[in-house]
């Protein structure tokens, strides 16, 4: 399983309809795509207009290729997009070990 880490900036002041947004793009987009395995979102409470969005996918292709390179995402920034501040940083990670 990879996990893609997407470090989000948005603009100051619009985190209500952000969190509104991206939920929204997780389930009717995102959750739809081949080898999605689930994800986790996290918001900050020092900085409120950072987000640390974690998904998990079956294999780094899925993610890059099946789904970057479709029309899914497309749809996908065009439901958050206009949101972000600048580019979300992503990055991919195998899992080295893990707690109970």
């Amino acid at each position: 399983m990879i996990l893609e880490l997407a470090d989000i900036r948005i603009h100051a002041g619009q985190q209500a309809e952000f969190d509104i947004a991206i939920q929204r793009g997780l389930d009717d987009v995102i959750s739809k795509a081949n080898g999605f395995c689930g994800y986790k979102i996290n918001k900050g409470m020092e900085s409120p207009e950072r987000y640390v969005l974690m998904i998990f996918w079956e294999t780094l292709e899925n993610h890059t290729i099946d789904f970057r390179e479709s029309p899914a995402f497309l749809e996908w920034r065009a439901i958050v997009g206009s949101y972000f501040a600048s580019p979300p940083l992503v990055e991919h990670f195998t899992l080295l070990g893990k707690s109970l």
